[in-house]
């Protein structure tokens, strides 16, 4: 009895290595250093290992959980565990810089993702920043409103006023709906990616009686509480229009009640696929390029374009993403790692 159970042990552990030898056969090992628990953060790590099982590339990853300090150690970590590449999202602005420096003097190429290009100024060499066009849509969110609110008056709760992604955003946004005239904002305020405090900013907006009919909110988890809000108090889309951005999963089912009037898809898991294979292109040899950038693309979601995929971006794991890295990002075809 005991001769047969220490082999079907034995078996059991070659099938396991075999497994394991199948999953990770590039022999490649990626670090990956996240921010906290939010689900954009979530939807990113899981969009660049869905890629790194593709490739079969093992991904490590360390959570800072909103600590700069463990941010630090997390990047040390990795680059000691003598990773074969890197990728940081940091929360906050001097995060990728720091990981710059070390990973360059470490000689371990490094991707940042949502940096919006700021640490391409930096005098180390990294593989580049991949990030979505913040600009492009601020004025997008802008001409929308002109075609479709024209004359109304409009209030604004975003992310972090010091996030650079909000930074840009606004630099785009207020000075084009100037610049159309045709619109005119009366308020805004941070809602600190928060929902409770979004949805506070929002009804103290009403109680000073400010004058406006569209109410533009950062992202949908802030929208959905502003919706809450503005629903219990009997004037959501009469008067107060809610629009967004994101297209997250409880943002697309309020699009589909009419509760939020428009958005823009921004899959946190399809960006990090592309940041996954930016990495790995470069880590093979296939592109050899420091200091690249990549803008993922601003679709609207309408009643219209809310069932197309390739428009509104699933944030779940799902093959789509492969056919829309075909079509933006053709370069990453050598890699040769698509299902067939």
């Amino acid at each position: 009895m005991k001769k047969t159970r220490v082999a079907v042990i034995m078996t059991l552990l070659v099938v396991f290595l075999l497994g394991a030898s199948a999953l990770y056969a590039s022999g490649l090992v990626y670090g990956y250093v996240t921010p906290g628990p939010d689900t954009w953060y979530l939807k990113h790590v899981e969009g660049f290992e869905y890629a790194a099982k593709l490739a079969g590339v093992e991904v490590i990853v360390l959570n800072s959980d909103y600590d700069v300090e463990r941010e630090i150690t997390n990047i040390r970590t990795v680059i000691d565990m003598d990773v074969d590449g890197m990728c940081i999202f940091s929360f906050n602005p001097t995060g990728p810089f720091i990981a710059a420096r070390e990973t360059d003097r470490a000689g371990v190429p490094l991707v940042v993702a949502d940096n919006v290009g700021q640490v391409l100024a930096a005098d180390e060499d990294i593989v580049g920043c991949v990030d979505f066009d913040w600009e492009g849509m601020g004025e997008h969110i802008a001409k929308y409103l002109a075609e479709n609110h024209p004359g109304e008056r409009v209030a604004s709760i975003m992310g972090l006023f010091e996030h650079v992604p909000v930074r840009m955003f606004r630099g785009a946004f207020e000075p084009m709906v100037e610049e159309l005239g045709v619109n005119e904002i009366v308020a805004v305020r941070d809602g600190r990616y928060t929902p409770d405090i979004a949805a506070a900013q929002a009804s103290d907006l009403i109680e000073a009686g400010y004058d406006f009919t569209v109410l533009f909110v950062f992202n949908e988890e802030m929208g959905a509480a502003v919706v809450r809000m503005l629903e219990a108090r009997g004037l959501l889309n009469n008067p107060i229009q809610v629009i967004t951005t994101n297209g997250a999963p409880y943002g697309i089912e309020l699009i589909r009640e009419g509760k939020i009037q428009y958005s823009i898809s921004t899959s946190p898991g399809w960006e990090g696929f592309v940041t996954f294979m930016m990495l790995h292109a470069y880590v093979t040899g296939e592109i050899v390029a420091y200091n690249q950038q990549l803008l993922l693309p601003d679709t609207p979601i309408t009643p219209e374009t809310i069932d197309d995929k390739m428009l509104v971006v699933p944030w779940e794991v799902d093959p789509v993403w492969i056919e829309l890295t075909k079509k933006w990002f053709p370069q990453y075809d050598v890699l040769d790692i698509y299902p067939e």
